[in-house]
């Protein structure tokens, strides 16, 4: 009888340790320790005290976990693979619409520009225009200015000449009576001495 409590202490103790509880929901009880064998008596029973679940290590996962979870990386894969798609896919519409913006703000800037020097350059011919006018009214009046002052010069010379041939005229005129009286005169002489039968004294160098 001594050797049974020896033999049920050395069963129990090549017992394997209880796997580890699954997750659930709810806890479940902790197992109550195993009774005595009632043939034994109770001062020489020895019940194993239970393992703390702290202390034991988890035993070994089971296959069937990791063939789940091969398609579960490849799903992530998928998954990751799509969403690099998606965000390459966004981006690039990202791109193509900061382009196209960047493409409205330079034709807008371009046509900015261009009407910008339409505008001046409207602007300068319209000075260029009204400058012209002005040099040529002004030429004009010029130009009218000097006609008259011509035709007030040319009068005045025409006065002029005028003048100087009456002034002309009567010179002739002066002279013409003055030859005249000579010749009278010379004749008045010439019959005086004629009429004495002799020379004048003074000769007019003929001889």
């Amino acid at each position: 009888m001594a050797e049974e409590p020896k033999k049920v202490e050395l069963e129990s103790s090549s017992e394997p340790p209880p796997p580890p509880p699954a997750p659930s929901a709810e806890p479940e009880p902790e197992p109550e320790p195993a009774e005595a064998p009632k043939d034994l008596p109770e001062e020489k029973a020895v019940v194993p005290p239970p393992l703390p679940p702290t202390e034991e290590k988890p035993a070994e996962e089971p296959k069937a976990p990791a063939v789940v979870e091969k398609p579960t990386e490849s799903a992530e894969k998928k998954s990751t693979e799509g969403s690099s798609h998606r965000d390459a896919a966004l981006s690039r519409v990202e791109t193509e619409k900061r382009m196209s913006l960047i493409k409205a703000w330079e034709e807008s800037e371009k046509s900015k520009a261009e009407n910008k020097a339409h505008k001046k350059l409207s602007s300068v011919g319209a000075w260029e225009n009204s400058k012209k006018a002005s040099v040529e009214a002004e030429l004009k009046q010029i130009e009218e200015k000097l006609e008259k002052k011509k035709a007030e010069y040319a009068e005045k010379m025409k006065n002029k000449i005028a003048l100087i041939h009456k002034a002309a005229e009567e010179k002739r005129a002066m002279v013409e009576a003055k030859r005249g009286e000579d010749l009278l005169k010379a004749e008045e002489m010439a019959a005086k001495y004629r009429a004495k039968g002799a020379p004048p004294k003074k000769l007019l160098g003929i001889f």
